[in-house]
């Protein structure tokens, strides 16, 4: 099945697609059920699950992909280009959000989201290129325990080795060396220098995944084998945790494995359903969202990031036209916490609708 979709990875892909645009976009951040937010520090939620789910997508995706192109005989120079070319305008699309709409790059946010997913493709398709599954299972290994001996035992300035709280820690210091005034907060970055290392092993994770699906066996085989390894990397992860936390800002070797294994899980059920059973219906507008996925999630926050330009007329004062919305369409009906969620599931909503043409006309934007 080399090169060939697997309809299972797409609906995967569009569901966290889904969850990105529904825990990015409540009516009022005041107003958010706990489920749909970060954890505060240590710990997880659902919310925090997303990310590294879409990251592990990323991984399997290479192993379909380029087996494909390796089976082909496409050449290392041309398979070179096409993952630096694609790194670049991910990670260029991430830059451009920033920037939009002030422009202001004294004071933009470099790391991010869509670079973090750039530079984690790049590295995991360069080693998928050059590595087997050992091969790469090593590399994931030898980083996992390297970033974890960095953070225990690296010593911070004013703080010393193994501060694993929001200041102290290695990560933060490492950003605030490196990326002054260029971070989500003034001392520190989810997206960070240093988390990225760990995050990259979670698409390495995905295409040692990508590599099991593109094998002979049978389904059912490769359905329990998905499960063997997501109950296995969960345990572990929780295993782990009281002695390296699980954290989503930090991107913890615990949080890798943790969400390694979640995600696995859930792909076995997706596998199960969709690929092997043929039951395709129930997941369309995960489909929808999974054969664009990239370009969703950037038509998501820049049509936000333009319409809170928008200015408009509420008890005296000017308020952005997205507040007023969620003020006076949502809230009377709902209230507070149940119209924010309301006004994110209809934005969700709002997207499927905007990009179920392409998906009905076989519109599939490569980015």
């Amino acid at each position: 099945m080399a090169g060939q979709r697997l309809a299972s990875l797409d609906a995967f892909r569009g569901l966290t697609i889904a969850g990105m645009i529904l825990v990015n976009d409540p009516g009022s951040w005041q107003f958010v059920y706990p489920p749909l937010r970060h954890a505060e520090w240590h710990g997880w939620t659902p919310t925090d699950l997303v990310f590294p789910f879409f990251v592990f997508i990323v991984g399997v995706s290479i192993s379909l992909a380029l087996s494909g192109k390796k089976e082909e005989g496409v050449g290392m120079g041309d398979l070179y280009f096409k993952i630096f070319k694609r790194s670049v305008l991910i990670f260029g699309l991430g830059m451009l959000l920033r920037l939009i709409p002030r422009f202001d790059f004294a004071s933009v946010r470099i790391p991010g989201v869509l670079q973090r997913i750039a530079i984690c493709y790049l590295f995991a398709a360069l080693l998928y290129l050059h590595l087997g599954s050992k091969g790469r299972l090593g590399v994931a290994l030898l980083i996992l325990a390297g970033y974890w001996a960095a953070m225990k035992l690296v010593p911070v300035p004013g703080y010393g080795p193994g501060v694993l709280d929001y200041n102290g820690n290695l990560a933060s210091y490492i950003d605030l060396k490196f990326l002054a005034g260029h971070l989500y907060e003034p001392t520190f970055d989810p997206e960070g220098i240093m988390s990225t290392f760990p995050a990259i092993v979670t698409a390495l994770l995905g295409t040692l995944t990508g590599d099991w699906l593109r094998t002979d066996r049978r389904p059912a085989t490769k359905t329990i084998g998905l499960l063997a390894a997501g109950v296995a990397l969960t345990g572990l992860g929780l295993a782990l945790h009281p002695y390296f936390p699980i954290n989503k800002k930090l991107w913890t070797s615990t949080f890798v494995i943790f969400t390694a294994g979640a995600a696995l899980l859930l792909l076995a059920l997706f596998y199960f359903l969709i690929d092997k059973r043929g039951w395709k219906r129930w997941a369309t507008p995960f489909f929808i969202f999974g054969t664009n996925a990239i370009a969703t999630y950037v038509g998501s926050i820049l049509m936000v990031k333009l319409l809170a330009l928008v200015k408009v007329s509420s008890g005296g004062e000017k308020i952005a036209l997205l507040a007023w919305v969620y003020q006076h369409v949502f809230v009377p009906w709902a209230g507070n916490l149940n119209g924010s969620l309301a006004y994110a599931v209809c934005y969700v909503l709002l997207w499927l609708a905007l990009m179920s043409p392409f998906y009905r006309k076989k519109i599939f934007i490569r980015i």
